[in-house]
């Protein structure tokens, strides 16, 4: 069985030299080519092994080439994706995996038809306090839940959206939730399960130069009888202040918090103590801000193990779908003003 792999990058604006410096970091993973519309930004790629496109549909010809890791802006990522798994690729497609359910549904189809592997980064649940809670659920060391509360407290200052050709672009980027907050949605549904109906809330206080929420407040009825809520905001003052979750349950209680869910900020549980966690990496450091965690080796670990040993996808098409599911129904909600069911 052949041990490499061979990778091609769309997108090499933010987040895509973050997937280059994991696929060169995994001795399995060879980085055949990387597309961006930018030339400036291909010209600063120093590695001449790699082959640069402008025209990620002359790449996708490019029959070496077993894995794309589409890494563009959010309203690109449905089709870009279909268009690399109908070229026989497999994708890894970066949060969020698109603007609507109808899409996420037509990218899990197109996965089938063509019977490759559909992988949706949601590193941040490999961050250690997040790992622990996780199994708590699954040993049951919490009881029945409750109440989950998810605190989103981010700055996204004006220089964040300015020269932007998409940011805060209400059809390009989708809100606050798909674009700063879907990690933390995704956990949300990972720990309790599938919502039944959501109230919603959201306005603009601080940027008035964009035509989406800053801000927002979301009531969740979930299918198992829990209750929740979510709290978001882009108007931190300066820098990011707090990314948490609280669970309560009937036998205990525990909060993961820091900037971005990397702390195990408060545990009471009954007759049990998680201890000795591995500390978690460092936040995606853009320079003028910070992102979520940064796990993108975990990602790639997996599509290693998926593709060479045969095991289980860790985030794929139906989870990133669900997310999206939640998105949608809380921006329904908040435009209609009543509850959604979802």
């Amino acid at each position: 069985m052949r041990k490499l792999i061979n990778f091609g990058i769309i997108g090499f604006g933010k987040i895509g030299p973050r997937h280059k410096q994991k696929i060169e970091g995994n001795k399995h993973c060879y980085l055949k080519a990387i597309c961006d519309i930018d030339d400036q930004r291909l010209g600063e790629i120093s590695d001449n092994n790699v082959q640069l496109y402008t025209d990620y549909k002359q790449m996708l010809k490019d029959p070496e080439i077993d894995v794309v890791s589409v890494c563009t802006p959010n309203y690109l990522h449905a089709q870009m994706t279909i268009d690399a798994l109908n070229a026989k690729k497999h994708v890894i497609c970066e949060k969020p995996m698109a603007l609507t359910t109808q899409d996420c549904e037509k990218m899990i189809n197109c996965a089938l038809d063509n019977n490759r592997k559909l992988f949706i980064v949601k590193q941040n649940r490999y961050n250690p306090p997040v790992q622990a809670v996780r199994s708590l659920l699954d040993e049951n060391k919490l009881g029945k839940l409750f109440y989950i509360v998810l605190n989103c407290y981010w700055n996204r200052n004006r220089n964040y959206f300015a020269g932007s050709t998409w940011k805060g672009d209400r059809k390009k980027d989708g809100g606050a939730l798909f674009t700063q907050f879907s990690h933390f949605i995704d956990l949300m549904y990972w720990f309790v399960g599938d919502v039944e109906s959501v109230y919603a809330f959201v306005k603009n206080y601080n940027h008035p130069e964009i035509d989406i929420e800053d801000t927002g407040v979301v009531a969740l009825k979930f299918k198992n009888g829990a209750t929740g809520a979510i709290n978001f905001t882009n108007c931190a003052y300066e820098k990011n202040m707090e990314g948490s979750i609280t669970l309560f349950g009937e036998k205990g209680t525990v909060k993961i918090g820091g900037e971005y869910l990397n702390k195990l900020e408060y545990q009471l549980i009954e007759n049990y103590k998680v201890a000795n966690l591995p500390r978690s990496k460092g936040a995606n450091d853009y320079g003028t801000y910070k992102g979520s965690m940064s796990n993108h080796h975990k990602v790639y670990e997996n599509v290693v193990n998926v593709l060479l040993h045969n095991g289980d996808i860790a985030v794929g098409g139906v989870d990133g779908m669900q997310t999206v599911k939640i998105l949608e129904a809380i921006y329904k909600s908040a435009e209609l003003g009543r509850e959604v069911m979802l």
